[in-house]
């Protein structure tokens, strides 16, 4: 089991600094800030169609040190990708009117998407290095972590006027324009702003946020990675997209967030079966999160769980973004009393599932799930964390 904690992020800080030293000459960073990977409670598929989410951050997250430099170079050297991505990337500082252009390594397109589209300038030269221990393809939203780590270092190098929301919508639209994922606003905000001891309802319509409360000791998070990956770029995130659109047009309205269940069966007949069905899970998703915010709010964790288990459960029958690995993994986790509620979480077709339990059956709910799991699965105990943060080099 692993247990992302403070000293985890230390030690993360420390990598870093160590890599920095490689590979800028001995010299130590200037600047240190990190933002988190997120998991989903509830609320999935949602975000894009303007619904609710509820997210936490997690312990979790991308940890990007540097300094600037007086040249006019950019250089980013990343310690958390496969060997078949080169690890450094250099180019110069986009003048005013340039445009950086997304390209290979992919990694570096969310960096150049960030940077691209930050409104504070000029922007010097930097060296910077990446580390990340959000773990890549597991739905828990490696990528907003990265955006949203950069956008909090170049405040550093040229400050802007701190706004969280400007903040998360750069990111969002860097993930749009550079790395081709039409996301929700969802993974950014959360990474912005996160807090401690708390999830976070995002209102995806208004954009506004409401802290949830969390901290209760004899209730923990269980993150379950199938260790299944998922690629959702290439056709099935924007195809799913796709289909609400469509359903919100046959209903008339400019997204399922404005459609009730009675609006939907009105208009069935005009809807293929499938459309139909993408259609079914988003407004009752929506319906769910509010739901479970609610139960959250008032620590009634049977109920919150068992919005849970509907929303796993829709996801997997009207969305068509499960997986065997993952019902598998929902279904373990289910028989074993003091689960309150599990399903999956982030995209789909893999990743992860997640799981609220009484914190004192959290071992026994791991063992059972690797003496019957037909793969491997890795696990992280977790509690809602801060956003992105800067870290003090001493």
């Amino acid at each position: 089991m692993e247990s992302p904690s403070g000293p985890e992020q230390g030690s993360l800080l420390a990598a870093a600094r160590g890599a920095y030293r490689t590979f800028f000459g001995g010299l130590d960073p200037q600047i240190a800030v990190s933002a988190p990977g997120r998991v989903n409670l509830i609320g999935e598929h949602t975000d894009y169609n303007q619904g609710f989410v509820l997210p936490m951050a997690l312990q979790m997250g991308t940890m990007v040190v540097g300094s600037p430099r007086e040249d006019g170079i950019i250089s980013i050297v990343t310690t958390t990708q496969g060997a078949d991505e080169p690890k450094k990337v250099t180019f110069p500082v986009p003048m005013e009117g340039a445009i950086l252009e997304p390209g290979e390594p992919r990694w570096a397109n969310y960096v150049k998407g960030v940077i691209q589209h930050y409104q504070a300038g000029p922007l010097p030269g930097f060296n910077a290095v990446i580390a990340s221990n959000v773990p890549l393809g597991g739905g828990l939203s490696s990528s907003a972590s990265l955006e949203v780590a950069t956008y909090t270092f170049l405040q550093q190098l040229c400050p802007d006027d701190g706004d969280p929301v400007t903040k998360a919508l750069v990111c969002q639209k860097a993930e749009h324009t550079f790395a081709m994922m039409p996301c929700g606003i969802m993974d950014q905000f959360i990474s912005v702003m996160g807090k401690e001891g708390h999830a976070l309802l995002i209102d995806c319509r208004s954009l506004e946020t409401s802290l949830v409360p969390l901290a209760d000791p004899d209730v923990v998070v269980l993150i379950t990675n199938s260790n299944v990956r998922h690629t959702l770029t290439g056709s099935e995130y924007p195809t799913r997209r796709r289909q609400c659109e469509e359903a919100a047009k046959v209903l008339g309205k400019g997204s399922l967030r404005e459609a009730t269940m009675a609006d939907l069966e009105a208009s069935k007949a005009l809807l293929s079966e499938l459309v139909y069905r993408r259609a079914r899970h988003v407004i009752g998703e929506i319906e769910r999160t509010s739901r479970a915010a609610e139960a959250l709010q008032s620590k009634d964790y049977k109920r919150f769980g068992q919005l849970m288990v509907e929303s796993h459960n829709s996801l997997r029958d009207d969305y068509d973004v499960s997986c065997p690995e993952l019902d598998e993994l929902v279904s373990f986790a289910l028989e074993i009393p003091g689960v309150y509620g599990s399903r999956m979480t982030g995209g789909g077709f893999g990743g992860c599932t997640v799981t609220l339990l009484e914190s004192g059956v959290a071992e026994k709910v791991q063992k059972h799930i690797k003496g019957k799991y037909s793969r491997t699965a890795t696990f992280y105990l977790t509690q809602p964390s801060d956003g992105a943060r800067v870290h003090p080099l001493q």
